[in-house]
Order: C-alpha cells, then sequence, then structure tokens
C-alpha cells in the first residue's frame, strides 16, 4: 500500500516477478492537517476484495507526518502533514539549541525544516499546550496504518527509513533519539520499535471465526423495498474476519519508491508528485549543514541522500486552473512557446518552499510584456517546475560526488507531453522512463515479499522501461530562473 498525501493505492502483486496482479485505490481529504482515521477508512476501501488474498503485506507512507496519540491510542489533534509550515519557527529554534544546522545533520542526519516531525511536536508544546501534556505515543503515518493492519495486541512499528525523518533518530545507528524528542514535545512519549530491513513485524488481523451478531433495539419502518442480510441461525457462524498475513515494517514513500524501482547509487530518481523529490542511493551516510540534501536512511540497509520540494504538479494544477485547461490542454499549450517563454519566468513557491528553505516565500512572475501569451504562461510553470528539480539534482551530485549513470523520471506528472519534452533539456542528461505505475506500493510490496522470503535481499523483479528521453541543454532557461531564484533569496 501506498498511503500517500492524496490517496491510498493498495496493489496486489506477484511475489515471484513483481507482476501486477489488481490495484485500487481511495481518496483522502484535501489539506495540511487531517483527521488520521480518514487514512484507515481510505486503506478499508482501497483492500477491499484484495487483502484477503495477500500473503504478505507492508505500507510505504507519507513521510514527516504528526499522529500524536493519547494513553488509550486516540489521536489528540488531526495529523499535521509534511506540508505544514506552520512550524518553521520551531525548526529554526530546535536547529539552534542543537547547536546549529552542521551539528544537527551530524545527530540526526539533516537539517531540520518545517517538515520534521520534531518541529510539529514543538509547535503543538508552544500552541496547544494542552494536547501536548495529553501525548502518550507518537506515530508516522505508515505506523498509524500499519497498526490498524495488525493483529489485536501487536505493538507499534516503524523502519528505519521513515524514522529517520521525524527528527529524533540518528539515520547512522538507527537508534531513537528520545532525548530529542524530549527536547521537543516537553516530555516523554512512547515511540515504535524500529524493524530491521527486511524483517517481519508481525501479521494482518487473523482470520477469527465471525458470529451473526445482534442489535439492541429493532424497529424502524423504510417505506419502501430493500435487500436485507441473510438470517443466521442462533449459535451459527456467519464467516471468518480477514485472514492472518505476514505484515512487513513498511517504510516511507520514498524509500518505497526506490525499492519499487530498485534504485542504485549510479541512478538519481526524479519524482514529480505532490512534492517533487529528487533522491539516490548511498553506501554511507550524508550529514550536509547546509540543508539543502536530507540524509535520510533508506528501507535496505543504506541510505537515500534526497533534495524535496514543496512545489511540484501543484505549480501545473494551478496553471491549468487559471488558464481553464486540463492538463493536457496545458501541455500543448507550453509545447507551442519556444524555450524560454517569451522571456516570461517563475519562481513557484506559491505554498512556501522546502528546498531552498523559504517557509514564508510565495510565487512570483517576472518577464511579463503585452506580448505574453498564454502558451507563454503554459511553458513557463513547466520551466520553473524543472528548473527547480535541475537544481535538487545538481544539489544531490555535489552533495555525494557521484555523476549519475541514468536519472529515472517518474510520478503523476512525469506523464505530461510537456514534461518529457523539456525534462532532458532543463535538466541537461537523458532521461530514463519507466513504465507508468504505482512505485511506492509496489515498492512496500516488494518489501513484505522480502519479509515472506526470508531471503538476505529483497527478490529480483524487473523494471520496465518506455525508453529514454533526449534534448540539447538549456543552459539559458537555468541561467534565468536562477536570476531570480537568487534575487528573491541573495542567502
Amino acid at each position: 500500500m501506498d498511503s500517500s498525501t492524496q490517496s491510498t493505492k493498495a496493489v496486489l502483486v506477484d511475489a515471484d516477478d513483481g507482476t501486477v496482479v489488481a490495484q485500487r485505490s481511495a481518496p483522502h481529504p484535501p489539506g495540511t492537517e487531517v483527521d488520521p482515521g480518514a487514512w484507515l477508512d481510505a486503506v478499508d476501501a482501497a483492500t477491499a476484495g484484495l487483502l484477503d488474498q495477500a500473503a504478505a503485506v507492508a505500507v510505504a507512507g507519507q513521510q514527516h507526518g504528526l499522529v500524536a496519540l493519547d494513553g488509550a491510542r486516540r489521536p489528540v489533534r488531526d495529523a499535521l502533514l509534511w506540508n505544514d509550515t506552520r512550524s518553521a519557527p520551531q525548526a529554526a529554534a530546535l536547529v539552534e539549541e542543537m547547536g546549529g544546522p552542521q551539528a544537527c545533520a551530524d545527530a540526526i542526519g539533516s537539517v531540520l525544516v518545517a517538515s520534521f516531525t520534531s518541529t510539529k511536536l514543538r509547535w503543538l508544546r508552544d500552541h496547544e499546550p494542552a494536547s501536548a501534556e495529553r501525548v502518550a505515543e507518537v506515530l508516522l503515518p505508515h505506523d498509524y496504518v500499519s497498526l490498524h493492519l495488525a493483529a489485536p495486541g501487536t505493538a507499534p512499528f516503524t523502519d528505519r527509513g521513515d524514522a529517520s525523518g521525524t527528527g529524533y533518530l540518528d539515520a547512522r545507528s538507527g537508534a531513537w533519539r528520545t532525548d530529542l524528542l524530549v527536547a521537543a514535545l516537553g516530555h516523554e512519549a512512547r515511540l515504535p520499535t524500529v524493524v530491521a530491513p527486511g524483517s517481519a513485524a508481525g501479521a494482518t488481523r487473523s482470520g477469527a471465526l465471525l458470529a451473526g451478531g445482534t442489535g439492541d433495539n429493532m424497529g424502524a419502518a423504510l417505506g419502501h423495498e430493500a435487500r436485507l442480510p441473510t438470517v443466521v441461525a442462533p449459535g451459527s457462524a456467519a464467516g471468518a474476519t480477514r485472514s492472518g498475513a505476514l505484515l512487513a515494517g513498511g517504510t516511507g514513500d520514498n524509500m518505497g519508491a526506490a525499492l519499487g524501482l530498485d534504485l542504485t547509487p549510479a541512478d538519481v530518481l526524479v519524482s514529480i508528485g505532490t512534492s517533487g523529490v529528487a533522491s539516490t542511493i548511498a553506501a554511507h551516510p550524508v550529514a550536509d549543514g547546509t540543508g539543502t540534501v536530507t540524509g535520510f536512511a533508506d528501507a535496505r540497509g543504506a541510505y537515500l541522500p534526497m533534495v524535496t520540494t514543496m512545489n511540484a504538479a501543484g505549480i501545473l494544477d494551478l496553471q491549468a486552473r487559471w488558464l481553464g485547461v486540463d492538463h493536457d490542454g496545458l501541455a500543448a499549450l507550453a509545447l507551442e512557446s519556444p524555450s524560454g517563454a517569451g522571456g516570461v519566468t517563475l519562481s513557484p513557491y506559491y505554498g512556501g518552499e522546502r528546498t531552498p528553505n523559504r517557509p514564508d516565500a510565495v510565487g512570483t512572475w517576472t518577464g511579463l510584456t503585452p506580448a505574453t501569451t498564454r502558451a507563454d504562461l503554459a511553458r513557463a510553470s513547466y520551466e520553473a517546475l524543472l528548473c527547480s528539480l535541475a537544481d535538487a539534482v545538481d544539489a544531490l551530485v555535489r552533495r555525494t560526488g557521484v555523476q549519475p549513470a541514468r536519472v529515472l523520471l517518474v510520478g503523476g506528472a512525469a506523464r505530461s507531453a510537456a514534461v518529457q519534452a523539456l525534462a532532458p533539456g532543463i535538466l541537461g542528461r537523458d532521461v530514463v522512463l519507466p513504465a507508468p505505475g504505482e512505485y511506492v506500493a509496489r515498492g512496500a510490496a516488494r518489501q513484505a515479499a522480502w519479509a515472506l522470503s526470508g531471503a538476505a535481499e529483497p527478490p529480483a523483479w524487473p523494471v520496465p522501461t518506455v525508453g529514454t528521453l533526449a534534448a540539447p541543454p538549456e543552459p539559458e532557461v537555468r541561467a534565468r530562473y536562477a536570476a531570480l531564484r537568487d534575487l528573491l533569496d541573495p542567502r
């Protein structure tokens, strides 16, 4: 399963070769704070008819989100998601308390920004102290969903990949830093067990006998015919609950995508979804004191250095709405405009930004003239999105020192004709297109198959590709974008 920002996607996969047998999805509510119970409803809807067929199950989920529970495991408030930037002042305060950016990166692998869970705990302490005092346990979104699927009595669990984005786990050792949790929240709270890569965490709910049940009152006429349930004889069984399956530790969505695509240190993965991500695999931990590259752990025992932007596919959503077209129409318009969009340039940080760390930024357009066309506005949105991701790839290459042999492009927006046409020129590299698929969910399925096999390594599943994109580099577009970026944030 992929429990993402926007929806739950469930795929049933053949453990031998990764072939997708069936898949379903269910939407999540919009917003940057969400009742986490909505995720459970979505999981139940998306897995109906699939879960009973599974021998093993794993959940990959959106990173960083805060699920704060009381002593009875009830949420003390709606979950704060990764893209909620209200805790930016708390992030800065925590970094300072830890001794500065480099000391923070040395301690946990990354420099805290508003996305990280610990900053949301500090915000809760500062702004909702009564709720903060009630917090007895802290989970991530994928932990919460996994626990919903688990057999009764299962203790909460997580993995080192997703946990490395909390702000209170040492990404190098995989050990919790409870002192940093206490510093953020103001008191101790329970944390989930960190499950080793490739290991089972338990089982899903077992196939217990299900009796017919009864009600406390009868009555209420409907006024028309309707289907009625089968009447079960007293003392008889009506069926069984869902069958128990092995339950793996799960992971974060970016770690799931890396596992689903079998990412190697020779690859850079560029993903364009709600967020924009450039990531790679590294054998050794990364501790970037500039905060540009986050030094997460991966789901296999190595590391997943990553650069993440908050504004990605949403840039195109907004532009399509403004121009009154669908996404195919936006792509067609963009391809009518020449390279450079007639001189129009966009800084696309509409909802603040994570990389660069500008939580209070807004979108800024420049170069508009009476000659500017709708096509120019469309193309400028694609160029801004891709320039932002090109900056992310460059930062990743600088920090790891590895020139990628392949750049892979995935995500919903990667299917756009304009993204495919412009990406290789703006990224300055040939781009490999994996076949369309739910790679986060596929990665979770691969993790589940790994735990089921008991092998030392995950199963070898081929990753189908549909081709390689090539185009001449477009340094002028990058230069114009960089000039506006640096003018707005000269740091």
